[in-house]
């Protein structure tokens, strides 16, 4: 249990950290986005450029090479051009949202559920189409707002973590109790 409740505890203050600095300096966090997207970018590139020479046969080979040199371009792209890259990623989310919220308004009604259930879905489905709606109106204010409403997950998130951590140690001790000698 000490071992699971050390974990807890860490995650809950480290998503608790995260979030504050979120929340107090969203910028930041929309350039921190940014960078971790250039990495992943320039990652994906090493992996592919591995893929490429393990290959036996030219057509993947030219594939995965072709794949690489445009994950490259991503990557110095984005840390070339952060604020950009900070609208293009604001915009894919928009898009996101605008594919899963018509997904789950059509499934509203499509599906053989009850009036409650098809009402959540219709509701959740509606919440992302106005999500990304707004996002497509103003990307630039938009990222901003992803920051913070992230940060405020984060320090949600975090704290639930923590009284879980805090409940997994009131059990053990109540196990401790309970339990024959």
């Amino acid at each position: 249990m000490r071992t699971l409740r050390s974990a807890l505890i860490w995650r809950g203050v480290l998503a608790v950290v995260i979030g504050v600095v979120a929340v107090a300096w969203p910028g930041i966090t929309v350039g921190a986005f940014v960078i971790l997207f250039a990495v992943y970018a320039f990652l994906s590139t090493i992996t592919d450029l591995a893929l490429a020479f393990r290959a036996d046969r030219a057509g993947p080979v030219i594939g995965y090479i072709i794949v690489a040199v445009l994950s490259a371009a991503a990557g110095v792209f984005a840390l070339a051009s952060p604020a950009l890259t900070a609208l293009v990623l604001t915009v894919f989310v928009a898009a996101w949202a605008l594919v899963t919220g018509i997904t789950e308004v059509v499934m509203a009604f499509q599906r053989g559920e009850h009036v409650g259930e098809r009402a959540m879905w219709a509701l959740g489905g509606l919440v992302s189409i106005t999500l990304a709606i707004a996002l497509f109106l103003r990307p630039d204010i938009g990222a901003l707002s992803l920051a913070t409403v992230f940060g405020l997950f984060s320090l949600i998130y975090g704290a639930t973590v923590l009284a879980t951590a805090a409940q997994v140690t009131s059990a053990d001790a109540a196990m401790r109790v309970t339990a024959p000698i």
